[in-house]
Parts: structure tokens; C-alpha cells; sequence
């Protein structure tokens, strides 16, 4: 058995050895004790790269006081370099998921760039994940279950022991007469997942023993479905993505002329394919916003609010918003601007060339502005803005140059100017 762990996990370290070095997310349980062991073990032998542990203290029980010295006692027998790191875990409905997050935090802030974070989830993990998810009611990304690897912070994540199970784990430190943690919590049902492995798990396994070869097995089909979902999602992309308008925006946009023509369920395929990077997916109940936003009338401005942004209709666009652009951008204090480059806070960067005459000033929107242009008069700015179908969330984001109370420039707009500024040239970059 214990040359065979260390096969299996040879075959899995083959690929990750050029890494600048590995990194081991040792709690001092079972699995991450052996997982140390067999690492360090695989370097003697191969050669691998340089190895440390971290060690992610959260203090959540009187027991855990003792665990980073136990951990500092097994790293120097081994002779790894241990970090013991202390996170604060905010008290809020789900301690155990509140607790997953500050380690990944902390984890992704910890990784040097091109190092290799090794976590010691195994198969018996693999299977309790999935089942969580499934009475959870997660779709077929969620059924994937954990994946094998996948980039953290400046590194890569790495759980090289997911092929096996925790029986397999167990007969190796017993064998090699390895010492380990036991967490007292694990014997308590209070938690989910504790429930499922003490309770649940064991009486499936009896009725079922190859259960987690058969959940395995489950998880390679909703990863192949999963890449086909991308798949046809990035065909759906390419069809829908559109230029802003303006056509200076940084905004990424999709045409809903195309959205339209898709079935609802490719169109929330197509969303999750597209915001996957930009925010939080929603849960099911709050993809009715999607909905509204699509049914709302053709005058309308819907959004629809999501944790990290928003998507807004304008015409028939649909953008979407970060955060930053949500905000009103403060008053940019620039009240005898000349020539030159002038910072906007949380507004980016506006260059001025050809100004010949007396400083003037910076401002945003307020309502009322009307300007003096060639031909046509005195007209409001609203209504040019309108007639320039700019989008509502981006007028009030418009860098305005005033003469006095005179509105004599709207930035990206050159066309927009009084006879005698019709040499000022006004450019304004920002990023999205």
C-alpha cells in the first residue's frame, strides 16, 4: 500500500514539478500529515522542488491552542519550514463556510508567484462534496465537484490526492506510525458535512461499496457536460457581443437582438459563461432580475443588481456595469484648468490641447446645462445626449469644461461646441 500511494501520487506530481516550489496546506489531521509525508518522501527521491507548510490557525476552539505546536513538531521532524498564520473568522450563519473562505484568502495571499498550494482533500471528500452540492440543488457546474487544479493567487491549487480514499490514507500512517490531530468537532453532527460522513455516508457505503468510484465517475460526466455548456456558450458569445456605444466605452456589451433568439436556458448559460469573471453568480430565485431587465419597456433603464456589478439595458445593449461605474464620481475640484493632463478622482484622466483662452473649469452634470452651438442655437445638453443615445449611467460620469456658467466641451463628444472652441480638443481615458 505504501508503495502505491507513493506511484499514484508520482503520476500526478509528473506534471507539476517544474513549479518554483510546493507549498502544503498542513492542518495536522490525518490527511494532510500524510500528504506531508509522501511529499516529503517524493523529493528525496525525485528531487522536487522546495517544500514548506502552512499551517492556518483560526482559534474557533479551546482544542486548536495545541495544534501549531503539534504541527511545528511534525514540519521539524520532516525538516520543512512551517508558517503558522492567524486568521479571524467573522461570526456569522455558517462559521464552517466563513472559516473555507479566510484559508483561501489567505492561501491565494500567501503563494509565491509559480508555486504550487497542495491540499489534501481525498476521494471520500470528493463524494461528500458532491452529494452536499446535489441536496444543495447545484447545477451541472456544481456536480463537477472539486477540481483537481486550479490557478490560486500567483501559484496554482493542487489536490494530488483526490484518487484516494481515506481507508488507503489511514492504513499508510498507521503504517509508517504517523501522529495526527484529531478534531474533536468531527464527532459533532452540528455541521453538514460532519452529518453526511458520520451518518449518512457509512450506510450508503454498506449498501453501495464502490459508491465513491460510482460519484467519480458522476463528476466526469458533468465536467464533460460542463465543457460542452462552455462550449456552446462561447459559440453564443461570439454571436451576441457587440461594440458600445459610444464606441470609446470601455464597457463590454451583448446584443440583445441576438440574446433574443435564444431559448432561456442558453441564455442563462450564456450569462453564467459571461460573468463568471466579473462576479458572484446569483442564486436561482434572483435570476427573475434577468427576466425584468429582458420584459421591462422600450423607455425603461432596468438593472439588474448582482455582488460585484450590474447589468443595465440601454437600447438594445445590454452592459455591463462594475461597481466604480455606479457611483457618482465626486467633484473633481478643478475650477482654473489650462492645457494639459488633469487626474478625475475614481474618473480616470482628461487631457486638454488647444485651450487659448482664460482657465476654465471641470464639472459633471447637475441638470439644466444648455450650450451654444453653431447653427442650431441654445440646447439643452440632456436632449443632446439623448440624441447621441449615450447611455443613462454614463452622462452623470461626463467630464464637463465650463467658461463661467458657459458649458463650452463634453468630453468624447468634439462635435459638441461653441464656434470658438471648436479647436479645443477634450480626450478622456478611463479603464472599466
Amino acid at each position: 500500500m505504501s508503495n502505491q500511494l507513493a506511484d499514484q501520487l508520482a503520476l500526478t506530481l509528473r506534471d507539476h514539478q517544474s513549479a518554483g516550489s510546493w507549498c502544503v496546506a498542513f492542518s495536522g489531521g490525518l490527511d494532510s500529515t500524510v500528504l506531508l509525508h509522501l511529499l516529503v518522501g517524493f523529493c528525496r527521491k525525485h528531487g522536487g522542488p522546495e517544500l514548506r507548510a502552512i499551517h492556518i490557525h483560526h482559534g474557533l476552539q479551546e482544542a486548536a491552542e495545541a495544534w501549531p505546536e503539534h504541527c511545528r513538531t511534525v514540519c521539524g521532524l520532516l525538516d520543512v519550514p512551517l508558517q503558522v498564520i492567524r486568521v479571524q473568522v467573522p461570526e456569522v450563519a455558517s462559521i464552517e463556510q466563513a472559516a473555507r473562505d479566510a484559508r483561501y484568502v489567505e492561501f491565494a495571499r500567501q503563494l509565491k508567484a509559480g508555486e504550487t498550494l497542495m491540499l489534501a482533500q481525498h476521494q471520500d471528500d470528493q463524494s461528500e462534496t458532491l452529494l452536499l452540492r446535489l441536496l444543495r440543488g447545484s447545477g451541472v457546474a456544481g456536480l463537477q465537484g472539486m477540481p483537481w487544479s486550479r490557478p490560486l493567487g500567483a501559484g496554482q491549487l493542487l489536490r494530488p490526492l483526490l484518487g484516494i480514499s481515506r481507508a488507503q490514507l489511514e492504513a499508510y500512517a498507521h503504517k509508517h506510525g504517523l501522529s495526527w490531530i484529531e478534531d474533536p468537532s468531527n464527532s459533532s453532527d452540528t455541521y453538514d458535512r460532519n452529518l453526511l460522513r458520520n451518518r449518512i455516508m457509512p450506510g450508503l457505503r454498506q449498501r453501495w461499496p464502490a459508491l465513491n468510484t460510482v460519484l467519480a465517475r458522476t463528476a466526469a460526466h458533468m465536467r464533460q457536460a460542463q465543457g460542452l455548456l462552455e462550449e456552446l456558450a462561447a459559440i453564443d458569445l461570439r454571436q451576441a457581443a457587440t461594440q458600445a456605444l459610444p464606441d470609446w466605452l470601455p464597457l463590454e456589451a451583448l446584443s440583445l437582438d441576438v440574446i433574443d433568439q435564444l431559448s432561456i436556458a442558453r441564455q442563462t448559460n450564456l450569462l453564467r459563461y459571461w460573468l463568471r469573471d466579473k462576479t458572484a453568480m446569483p442564486n436561482t430565485a434572483h435570476w427573475a432580475g434577468w427576466q425584468a431587465l429582458l420584459q421591462a419597456g422600450a423607455n425603461a433603464q432596468p438593472l439588474w443588481q448582482l455582488q460585484d456589478g450590474a447589468l443595465v439595458r440601454h437600447g438594445r445593449r445590454l452592459y455591463w456595469l462594475p461597481l466604480a461605474w455606479q457611483k457618482t464620481p465626486p467633484d473633481p475640484g478643478l475650477h482654473q484648468v489650462r492645457d494639459g493632463e488633469y487626474l478625475l478622482p475614481d474618473n480616470g484622466l482628461l487631457q486638454i490641447a488647444g485651450l487659448n483662452t482664460a482657465p476654465l473649469r471641470i464639472g459633471y452634470r447637475q441638470g439644466g446645462e444648455q450650450m451654444e452651438l453653431p447653427g442650431r442655437g441654445r440646447r439643452d445638453l440632456k436632449r443632446l445626449l439623448q440624441e447621441r443615445q449615450i447611455p443613462a449611467f454614463l452622462r452623470g460620469r461626463l467630464p464637463l469644461l465650463f467658461a463661467g456658467e458657459q458649458l463650452v466641451a463634453v468630453a468624447g463628444l468634439p462635435e459638441l461646441r461653441p464656434a470658438e472652441y471648436m479647436k479645443l480638443k477634450l480626450g478622456w481615458t478611463f479603464s472599466s
